[in-house]
């Protein structure tokens, strides 16, 4: 299924510019960066729910947003691109 993971960390204090770092990095590390604090990931049930736990370990959850979206392929999604960044397709080849 396809996970889009939306964040806003504080970075008022130094913890949270560290908290933002460290939760774009497990972000970096699961799927790909479509806008500052945006990312998509193509994930099973399994991956997707230890994702939450990672990021839930990293954010102030009295101070900073989490938003997870399951968006199942059997809903007929459709995202639609304007501007620079094209997307990677997860269903083609990854090495190009």
């Amino acid at each position: 299924m396809l996970i889009l993971v939306c964040y806003d960390v504080s970075t008022e204090t130094r913890e949270g510019r560290r908290r933002l770092r460290r939760v774009a990095k497990v972000c970096e590390s699961t799927g790909q960066r479509v806008q500052k604090s945006v990312f998509e990931c193509q994930l099973d049930l399994a991956r997707f729910e230890a994702l939450e736990r990672e990021l839930l370990a990293e954010i102030d959850v009295t101070s900073d947003c989490l938003r997870l979206y399951r968006i199942p392929e059997t809903r007929g999604f459709e995202a639609i691109e304007h501007g620079a960044f094209k997307a990677l397709d997860f269903d083609g080849p990854l090495v190009l």
